[in-house]
């Protein structure tokens, strides 16, 4: 789980000691459904979905579409997704049977490839851990000299790999420690504000008393305004923050946790697929249910947010644990989302290691055969994916091609202006296909409640649910002709755009960070759509 919600800008400058730099992506306060709205008309970078449905789909009769989730499970009872949550009709609800012969009893609502009767799995390494603790295990005893051809090629990815992992362990530590102190400061400077509980003007107006204050006062100033008081912040920017650290040290980067005996399985055995059970929400279902409602979420109720496509049913797959996905339960997630009826999956995770690639290609061809269009989130790391790894990916490892019909997303922001590809968006010129909204968008959280989040993850379900617009509009278009025409019909940026080289930063044509050059926009790919007919 590669960063799916990204660390926010002031956690970094508070981790390494440096000004907080102002950006306006995080200052700008987004409209409402922004990601909906239509540029010219809005003033805001949406998809113009609103448009789209005033002025083309009137009347216009369609059918349901079924998308799956592949994730960390949804919330099948949120008030604004109950309603399109997807039923296997061919089974019988808790009867301890598999009616539909499919291999997985009672899966009434999806699957959950991280579960089983001994219950469901919330933490998990990252990738580059466990391959970690594979080399350590395999060359343990061995006389290292010695070795040569393939082993010693492995030897040396596994030394990489160890100084890549002991840099990770040192930043978590060093930056936790960092925000414990920030927090500490903080409550020392509190008692002798004129209020107990100070606003943005108690901050401005307060006179640090030493060093240590006058750092505490400028964060604060320059941040407090973003959120509604200071109760709002602390849980933000600092208990969100020591909780994500403390997970990267107790979970993500412990060598010694291995939460595989949850699922039950023979992990290595990648032609294993009946495993799990049939809890499609799991300990954690904030990431799904949020990516779930940006999809589908019920237009005409009343209740929430939007989603963008108005026909759809959501398959919760549920895969994705706290920590790096497996590709083992990718592939079968993969699989039974093609087998079970989804024409459209979205897939907002990622990693930068993989384990069995081959599994998840075969599972990937699958899908293709089966005419499903795939969504991918580029990442949030901010990186360049034409250099740098990103899994999964469509370009199959056997070197039999790509898969075709694949998107890959990256994130934009509210604005059309320098910073409209979002700070901590991956790009690539030739990876990553086209932007969607992807900042501050409002959507469905657990419990019938309402968060906003940032991410590629939320960009990647704006184009699946655009994916499932077209398909349920046009059932007859394929995977292929939907992905064309979503590529066809983007707005095309015709400004520079920011992108981060390390720590410095310089200025790029849109069109050299995508292959299309632009932002999906629902209207112009569904006048395109009808010429298809």
């Amino acid at each position: 789980m590669k960063n799916l919600f990204p660390v926010k800008k002031l956690i970094v400058a508070i981790s390494i000691c440096l000004p907080i730099c102002s950006q306006a992506q995080v200052a700008q306060k987004a409209k409402k459904n922004w990601q909906n709205l239509d540029l010219k008309t809005d003033t805001v970078f949406g998809i113009s979905t609103e448009k789209a449905y005033n002025e083309l789909l009137k009347d216009k009769k369609h059918v349901t579409v079924v998308v799956a989730v592949i994730d960390g499970g949804v919330d099948i009872n949120h008030e604004d997704l109950k309603q399109v949550i997807w039923i296997n009709t061919a089974e019988t609800a808790s009867n301890n049977t598999d009616d539909d012969k499919n291999g997985y009893v009672d899966d009434i609502h999806g699957w959950d490839f991280i579960g089983s009767v001994n219950g469901d799995e919330h933490f998990d390494n990252t990738e580059l851990v466990r391959f970690v603790h594979l080399y350590t295990m395999e060359f343990k005893g061995k006389d290292t000299t010695a070795l040569k051809g393939k082993e010693l090629t492995d030897f040396y990815a596994y030394q990489k790999m160890r100084n890549d992992l002991a840099d990770k362990v040192k930043k978590a530590r060093r930056t936790y420690t960092i925000i414990t102190n920030f927090n500490e400061m903080l409550k020392d400077m509190l008692p002798k504000m004129s209020k107990s509980d100070p606003g943005l003007t108690d901050f401005q107006n307060y006179e640090p008393q030493n060093n240590r204050e006058v750092y505490v006062k400028k964060i604060m100033v320059e941040n407090l305004g973003k959120y509604k008081d200071l109760a709002d912040f602390r849980k933000n920017e600092i208990d969100d923050a020591l909780k994500h650290f403390s997970e990267r040290l107790n979970y993500h980067y412990n060598i010694d946790y291995d939460p595989r005996s949850i699922v039950g399985d023979n992990y290595t055995d990648s032609s294993e697929h009946f495993y799990g059970n049939n809890d499609v929400t799991g300990p954690d279902a904030d990431h799904g249910t949020h990516v779930s409602g940006i999809i589908g979420a019920v237009r005409d109720n009343d209740l929430g947010v939007m989603g963008v496509a108005n026909d759809v049913r959501i398959m919760s797959v549920r895969t994705i644990p706290n920590g790096d996905e497996r590709d083992k339960d990718v592939a079968n997630a993969i699989r039974y989302a093609a087998n079970n009826g989804a024409k459209v999956i979205n897939m907002s995770f990622g990693k930068s290691y993989s384990y069995d690639k081959k599994a998840v290609d075969e599972a990937v061809k699958i899908a293709m055969s089966k005419d499903v269009l795939i969504i991918h989130s580029a990442g949030n790391d901010g990186q360049n994916n034409d250099i740098e790894q990103h899994f999964p990916n469509r370009t199959y490892e056997d070197k039999s091609g790509v898969a075709e019909a694949w998107i890959e997303v990256g994130a934009s922001g509210i604005k059309d202006d320098k910073n409209l590809k979002a700070f901590f968006s991956d790009y690539g010129k030739n990876s990553v296909d086209v932007f969607a909204p992807g900042m501050e968008i409002n959507s469905t959280t657990p419990n019938s409640t309402y968060t906003v989040h940032d991410g590629t993850s939320m960009a990647a379900p704006v184009v699946t649910g655009l994916a499932a617009l077209i398909r349920s509009y046009y059932p007859k278009l394929t995977a292929l002709q939907v992905k064309e025409i979503i590529l066809k019909s983007v707005v095309k940026v015709q400004h520079k755009v920011i992108v981060k080289d390390g720590e410095s930063e310089h200025k790029v044509p849109f069109e050299d960070i995508c292959i299309t050059g632009g932002i999906v926009n629902a209207y112009e790919a569904l006048k395109l759509a009808a010429t298809y007919q």
